[in-house]
């Protein structure tokens, strides 16, 4: 029942910048933390950035270069991105932990992936 739509991936130079987005849709009752996980080729997956009622939390390897936000009413997460390196060149996942509306469930729901392509 619950959509996430990515947007904003792309090839851009070293030191550029690149602005991510993610939209929720469907019967959401609440989205309890939203955020962002990438995976480059031969990698694990990883946490990029996510925030919850209490706190955002970065990758060391982002932090101060990126920049996490949430619009509540829009359900919507937006990662800016600054000073781009190739290492950050990877497919970028945008996740949530939403809670349906009217029930007690809850789950983590992820978009389809972007590509973000830093060039060297």
């Amino acid at each position: 029942q619950v959509q996430l739509v990515e947007s904003g991936g792309g090839l851009v130079q070293a030191g550029g910048s690149l602005r991510l987005s993610c939209a929720a849709s469907g019967s959401i009752f609440s989205i309890n933390a939203m955020g962002w996980y990438r995976q480059a080729p031969g990698k694990q997956r990883e946490l990029v950035a996510i925030v919850n009622s209490y706190s955002t939390n970065y990758a060391d390897s982002v932090k101060g270069r990126f920049f996490l936000s949430r619009t509540n009413a829009k359900n919507t997460v937006y990662l800016q991105m600054n000073s781009l390196k190739p290492e950050d060149t990877a497919v970028y996942y945008c996740n949530a932990d939403i809670s349906l509306r009217g029930t007690l469930y809850r789950d983590d729901y992820w978009g389809q992936g972007t590509q973000v392509t830093v060039s060297s």
